[in-house]
């Protein structure tokens, strides 16, 4: 391993998530176990914790709120209804929450959660809807697909390395747009060479990666990359480019 290799690789080691307690998820579980009520249909791991991704700085852990189909028939007939209520229930009870893009961020005394409620779809599969909050709309995604793609890409480390690039400029690009950027990126590239790859990736977010449409993998007909627009892609670019000219990796991640 070559001394960038080695320098990548002790960045995203110091990086790794704390270890998760169950025991500091037990009151916020509860609350929203109560707010689902009967329509609960389960509450697991989604997101980077579940894919093997997770860097700190970002969220801890994502919680996908799985509710019955005929949630949407009863006083709640909308996914937009839904989120709202349960950002409003939990904030009713003392938490501090944050309105995402499709998730409630909760922060914890010791961590920080992401919920994202959704309405499985009728059949037997495991697609669900989620509300949209930033185009006001919905889309019909599946998480384990998401999980299995990345989590099965060889790519996690690679991955990672540039989810910490991304919190250190604060740049507004979700985890999974990010996590397909990269795949893109880096696809038939080594998976040996961490520097090499992490530099491979930023050649691309300042390129090519502008004018890339980037398909849900769960569902065609939802556009990961229209959660930007033109102009924050623009700005990822530009730091990307930065980044790439930068003559120590001291001032490209640290």
């Amino acid at each position: 391993m070559s001394p960038q290799d080695q320098y990548v690789d002790a960045i995203v080691r110091q990086r790794a998530p704390a270890t998760i307690q169950v025991g500091a998820l037990a009151g916020l579980v509860s609350a929203v176990q109560q707010w689902a009520n009967q329509y609960l249909l389960e509450i697991k791991p989604s997101g980077s914790y579940a894919k093997g991704t997770a860097v700190a700085g970002s969220a801890d852990i994502d919680l996908l709120v799985s509710l019955r189909t005929d949630v949407l028939s009863g006083n709640t007939p909308t996914l937009s209804t839904l989120y709202h209520s349960l950002n409003n229930r939990l904030v009713s009870l003392g938490y501090s929450t944050r309105l995402q893009n499709v998730s409630i961020s909760v922060i914890l005394p010791d961590i920080k959660v992401d919920l994202v409620p959704a309405v499985k779809q009728p059949g037997n599969t495991n697609d669900h809807s989620v509300f949209k909050r930033k185009a006001n709309s919905w889309r019909k995604t599946n998480v384990d697909t998401h999980i299995n793609l990345v989590k099965n890409s060889g790519r996690t480390f690679d991955i990672k390395a540039i989810k910490i690039w991304r919190n250190l400029h604060a740049l507004d690009i979700s985890s999974f747009y990010l996590e397909l950027a990269v795949l893109k990126a880096l696809s038939g590239k080594s998976l040996v060479n961490p520097a090499l790859n992490f530099m491979h990736v930023l050649d691309y977010l300042g390129s090519s990666f502008v004018n890339r449409n980037f398909l849900d993998p769960a569902n065609a007909s939802n556009l990961v990359s229209d959660e930007l627009t033109a102009a924050e892609k623009q700005t990822l670019a530009r730091q990307a480019s930065a980044s790439r000219r930068q003559p120590h990796w001291g001032q490209i991640i640290w």
